[in-house]
């Protein structure tokens, strides 16, 4: 999307799904005055990414957007309250149950729905 955009695709930071890593990652990632969002693959990397980003004096989301995904109870008792990626979990693994048992009903998976808290923001003008 941002290459159909004419908008610059920033390389991609790995980090591993655990909130050291993230964190290491966040770290790279604060450093880059460049970076004005960050997705993050679930939510507790992104509270590590988050407390990289606090520890370097950037702002979420004056600075930075913040996005996880799972929507972890607790997402929205963050501060700032966390932005993320809603998926229907226990529907995903009947369905993958059901492939991999060859059942023949399937029952639709609703798409994942992004949840709009307060770590996200347009960016600031430059």
């Amino acid at each position: 999307m941002l290459a159909e955009a004419g908008a610059p695709v920033p390389e991609i930071v790995h980090g591993g799904w655990d909130p050291a890593s993230a964190h290491r990652a966040g770290q790279r990632l604060a450093a880059d005055p460049g970076a004005t969002a960050i997705l993050c693959g679930n939510d507790d990397t992104a509270l590590a990414v988050r407390r990289a980003l606090y520890e370097a004096g950037r702002d979420v989301p004056g600075d930075v957007s913040l996005v996880g995904f799972d929507d972890v109870p607790g997402a929205a008792y963050w501060t700032p309250a966390l932005t993320t990626v809603r998926m229907d979990f226990v529907a995903l693994g009947r369905a993958c149950l059901a492939a991999v048992t060859g059942a023949v009903e399937q029952a639709p998976l609703a798409p994942p729905r992004l949840v709009i808290r307060e770590s996200t923001a347009p960016p600031r003008s430059r």
